[in-house]
């Protein structure tokens, strides 16, 4: 056993500053903090309400009694000598109350001996100072938005949609909250963010190591996310709705985040949302949607409207051309209504071995108006479609 050299002056320090630290004191949060901020030290307020300043106490304790206001919005954590010791997740004014010899304060019922002269003999050992440390951090729960991620190369995805592999350049932006501040400060918060006098937490900042390791696994996650929206069955979706579908996009993100990186099971924290600001396809991409939308519009509803106006177009021409049945025939139709719409011009007797057909009935002008008239009322022709052809059937 050895002798501790009493160092000059450190009676009076400890005894000193354990007075000081019986003061009661006011903590909040800091006056400076931003809106992106996710972790952040709780400030002692300077003064007591105008009535003097304490200006002696020791860094890093917290009396007993004192008062802690948690804003809506925020969860507190308290921490004794670097482990966390409590949570606080409604907002409040709290006061602290702690077992440990430091906090004891004569104000509180804590008697003089065991507040100040225990206290200060403990602080005699450590040099004149707490042997012990007292913090109390903020944490926001609210949603952090503005968080970027961009591809600067393309990302592919097998997509069934297209049935084929597609790619593109994106960016876009991402929205996290904190679902376990617990978790989230023992995996991911750097240590000093957690220490005495430590700087606010602002994971949107990209200087921040967090923030580049978060935005360098979303960027990897962005293919399977793609792929996770545009082949699900049960939505149906289209990469064409994408961008539109913010809602959508970050339920598939967020769950190619959490297969690749536990980003809720193991740090804490969950995307709510997520928005595409930009996607640019690349030249075979392009090209497939391209086909696909053409494909699209030749199908279901569409193809009918789309055989109306041919319809229409090939009558029009035929009326203009005098009857000749050329244009119909192209078009492939098919249809009893339209067959004899158009009587076929007779092949020249004795010319290539054609024998001379039967001299062909005239048309019934009255057959044909009918007909006209059907085709009109059913879409295929116009007013104008039906006039000219009526002229022509009536020789007016």
């Amino acid at each position: 056993m050895g002798f501790i050299q009493i160092v000059a002056g450190a009676v009076s320090g400890a005894v000193g500053s354990t007075a000081a630290d019986q003061f009661i004191d006011f903590f909040v949060p800091p006056s400076n903090v931003s809106d992106t901020a996710v972790v952040f030290p709780a400030v002692m307020q300077e003064t007591n309400a105008g009535r003097g300043q304490n200006t002696r106490a020791s860094t890093n304790i917290i009396t007993n009694g004192s008062k802690i206001v948690v804003p809506e919005g925020y969860g507190l954590l308290t921490f004794q000598d670097g482990g966390v010791t409590g949570f606080i997740a409604e907002p409040g004014a709290y006061q602290w109350n702690s077992a440990d010899q430091n906090s004891k304060s004569v104000f509180t019922g804590g008697g003089v001996f065991s507040s100040t002269l225990q206290t200060s003999w403990e602080r005699f050992k450590f040099g004149g100072q707490p042997g012990s440390q007292q913090l109390a951090f903020y944490v926001n729960l609210k949603e952090v938005p503005n968080n970027k991620f961009g591809t600067q190369s393309a990302i592919y995805w097998d997509d069934a949609y297209l049935n084929a592999q597609a790619g593109a350049i994106t960016r876009g932006t991402y929205v996290i909250r904190v679902v376990d501040p617990i978790l989230f400060v023992k995996t991911l918060v750097p240590a000093n963010y957690i220490t005495a006098n430590a700087a606010q937490f602002d994971i949107t900042q990209f200087d921040n190591p967090v923030s580049e390791q978060l935005f360098s696994e979303v960027v990897g996650s962005l293919a399977g996310a793609f792929s996770r929206y545009v082949n699900d069955p049960a939505q149906e979706h289209r990469i064409t709705r994408i961008q539109g579908d913010s809602v959508g996009f970050a339920q598939s993100l967020a769950s190619e985040v959490e297969k690749n990186y536990t980003w809720t099971s193991g740090r804490g924290i969950t995307i709510t949302q997520a928005t595409l600001v930009a996607i640019e396809y690349d030249a075979d991409t392009q090209a497939l949607l391209s086909d696909v939308r053409k494909a699209d519009a030749l199908s279901g509803g569409r193809a009918d409207s789309f055989l109306k106006q041919s319809i229409a177009r090939g009558v029009e021409s035929a009326g203009e051309n005098g009857g000749g049945g050329t244009g119909l025939a192209m078009m492939g139709m098919g249809m009893g209504a339209i067959g004899n719409l158009v009587q076929p011009t007779p092949a020249t007797p004795g010319v290539g071995g054609v024998a001379a057909p039967a001299t062909a009935a005239a048309p019934d002008p009255a057959v044909q108006l009918t007909q006209y008239k059907k085709m009109l009322d059913d879409g295929l022709i116009n007013d104008a479609d039906f006039d000219a052809l009526k002229k022509k059937i009536l020789g007016l």
